[in-house]
């Protein structure tokens, strides 16, 4: 038997006006989503604990089988596996954005948290840069990929109060900086990097062609490493995880999975779909579970652009489920589970914590349902499984 998780990251959507009351994944054309649907098992999951932040960190790490509430100890350590950064007893890991700030009359505005979904290559150059200028003081910047990047910090704290900058795209970000509190270190760094990156060749190309400028660093999603037991541990599975994601990697790397780097994976719109699919395909072959990560249609959800997260629902429709589909035909009997790991609505442009609509498609066994896959039919399908957690067992049939 093989196994495959596929997640859409923030697919799920709120009833839209301009599509006439339906949300996306009711209006887009996703025949392979709802043919799964008819012929599967429908239903909800919590991935978010109930008094847990909707972070992708805590709904994918229930998505693969890990209660959050008990494993989770932030974003960062998750995001320094994936760039193989061990992290020392002291060391605090901090996710490092590349952002846009503008200066307007009320403060300082959050103009873009992906600084223009800046390339991989041009953020090497500034976080190179900024390891220079600031990495001192049991301090170090790490690339990763796009506007994604790791700060390792001895003298930081976990328990600082931080900030998901996609929760403040459009918003005066100036009232957050606390600068008579303890997280006075925090910003004190943060206004450093404005210096460095002014002065950066990288930005004055990016300005001159119209591009947003990487103007400043925002450190959130900061912690310590957790301890899992591996999914070889737990279920004696091999496996593996594709993703353009340092978090979903270090997930993976966490639960023992094989990590995958597919080449053209960018995280957005125009990633490698038929890359992912056909190293998923791959993997298989040898493995039993792959957990393949779609992240463009949360991307889309943040930039508030109904059209993008169309096309981004669309694409993941007809480029990723009807492929992998058609190709699991050739690796004998296969149990698929689809779902989000989280809502990304388009007129709130961040995640809400709302359960999710699952199918669990078996192809020993073949339903005939009339229902679709939309949060709508998930729910009146009746079935709330109010841990995600219980996801994995659920699949494996444990």
């Amino acid at each position: 038997m093989k196994y495959i998780i596929l997640v859409g990251d923030g697919m799920g959507d709120y009833p839209i006006a301009e599509l006439g009351g339906r949300t996306v994944l009711e209006a887009a054309a996703t025949p392979n989503l709802d043919g799964l649907a008819r012929q599967g098992e429908l239903g909800c999951a919590r991935t978010i604990p109930k008094g847990m932040d909707p972070g992708s960190d805590i709904a994918n790490l229930s998505i693969i089988g890990y209660d959050p509430a008990r494993y989770h100890t932030g974003r960062a350590p998750l995001e320094a596996a994936a760039l193989g950064v061990a992290l020392g007893a002291d060391d605090v890991a901090f996710r490092c954005n590349l952002v846009t700030l503008r200066q307007e009359e009320m403060g300082l505005v959050m103009e873009d948290y992906a600084a223009g979904h800046i390339s991989s290559a041009e953020a090497k150059e500034l976080i190179t840069a900024l390891d220079g200028a600031l990495g001192q003081d049991g301090r170090r910047f790490y690339p990763g990929v796009s506007y994604r990047h790791l700060l390792v910090w001895r003298e930081g704290r976990a328990s600082w109060r931080t900030y998901p900058p996609h929760d403040w795209s459009g918003h005066d970000v100036t009232q957050l900086m606390e600068w008579d509190g303890p997280e006075r270190p925090l910003w004190e760094l943060i206004r450093e990097s404005w210096a460095v990156l002014k002065d950066q060749e990288v930005n004055r190309r990016r300005a001159a062609d119209g591009k947003r400028p990487a103007t400043s660093i925002w450190l959130w999603g900061q912690g310590r490493p957790p301890q899992l037991p591996t999914l070889q541990e737990r279920y004696g599975l091999t496996g593996a995880v594709i993703s353009a994601v340092d978090l979903i990697r270090g997930i993976g790397l966490y639960a023992g999975l094989k990590p995958i780097l597919v080449p053209g994976a960018t995280g957005y719109l125009d990633t490698n779909y038929a890359g992912k699919v056909a190293a998923a395909l791959e993997a298989l072959k040898t493995m039993d579970l792959v957990f393949i990560h779609v992240e463009a249609p949360d991307e889309a959800g943040h930039s508030g652009e109904l059209k993008l997260k169309m096309q981004a629902v669309e694409d993941f429709d007809a480029k990723v489920v009807g492929p992998l589909m058609a190709g699991l035909k050739e690796l004998g009997d296969h149990r698929v589970l689809i779902l989000c790991d989280h809502y990304t609505p388009i007129v709130k442009r961040t995640h809400t914590p709302e359960p999710v609509p699952f199918v669990l498609f078996d192809s020993r066994r073949r339903g005939d349902q009339l229902q679709f896959y939309t949060e709508n039919d998930a729910r009146e399908a009746g079935l709330l499984l109010e841990q995600a957690a219980d996801l994995l067992p659920r699949l494996l049939e444990k």
